[in-house]
């Protein structure tokens, strides 16, 4: 099989130690930065985040690949045949807020498709994972993606702008919206089933992506792009074009009524 029978516990080691290291920064005043071109704040939890697991993962898994929001991307990952693809803390808006919604998303992808995942939300003792023809858990315990198959009140995660009227062939889904601010987290809760689906159509980084999509796929859910195609991972540009997540037939519904899937 191309994932490693230990890959996933590996995984879930570095992110409850990633959780140990933000806890100690949560609600402390973290030092912050802009990130040059708008690319939003950064924490000195991230970056002690990063360094840990930078470290931990690459001295495991030496001949592995390594993309990181917070590392500069070099193009030696592209020669490997398996690369971490991590994001120390996905919405750290969201904990520079102190809220409790923040993640560590930490992922494996072998020739392109994601192998095994975390999502883990330390402050909610919340830990998300797949590994690839395993199943995706929550604490131990297997999760089941919703099977809703209408659009009417299905419930999305999803910002406002996704959801106005000119991506939408005719008018936008009759959906009723939730959010939350870590991608990573959106696409745990729909692998959970305790939402139906989500949306985001700008153009995403694929370590808010990878582990995510794993738990989905694994949950019995679908996953593709704004285009309706398959994601594929470790991209030299490491960007997808948009997702859409959901209960199987309403992917379908809502693939069919959206413009950019044209």
């Amino acid at each position: 099989m191309p994932e490693r029978e230990d890959d996933l516990s590996l995984l879930v080691d570095a992110a409850r130690r990633a959780g140990e290291i933000a806890a100690r920064h949560w609600k402390q005043g973290p030092q912050i930065w802009d990130k040059p071109g708008g690319e939003g704040p950064v924490t000195a939890a991230d970056l002690a985040v990063d360094e840990m697991l930078r470290t931990t993962l690459t001295a495991a898994r030496p001949d592995y690949g390594w993309l990181s929001e917070e590392t500069p991307d070099t193009p030696a990952r592209l020669s490997q045949r398996r690369t971490f693809i991590v994001d120390p803390i996905d919405g750290t808006r969201a904990f520079i807020d102190g809220s409790r919604d923040f993640a560590h998303s930490l992922a494996i992808a072998d020739r392109g498709q994601v192998t095994a995942a975390v999502v883990y939300l330390p402050v909610k003792n919340r830990l998300f994972a797949a590994a690839l023809g395993r199943g995706a858990t929550l604490n131990g315990a297997p999760l089941a993606a919703s099977t809703r198959d209408v659009e009417d009140q299905a419930t999305i995660l999803t910002s406002r702008p996704n959801l106005r009227p000119e991506h939408w062939r005719d008018a936008p889904p009759p959906v009723a919206r939730h959010f939350r601010s870590s991608l990573a987290y959106r696409l745990a809760l729909v692998g959970q089933g305790r939402f139906d689906g989500m949306i985001t159509l700008r153009d995403s980084w694929e370590w808010d992506i990878a582990a995510g999509a794993l738990i989905v796929a694994e949950a019995g859910g679908a996953i593709s792009d704004r285009h309706d195609q398959r994601l594929v991972f470790n991209n030299p540009v490491p960007q997808l074009p948009g997702v859409l997540a959901a209960a199987p037939a309403l992917h379908r519904q809502l693939m069919a009524r959206l413009v950019s899937a044209a």
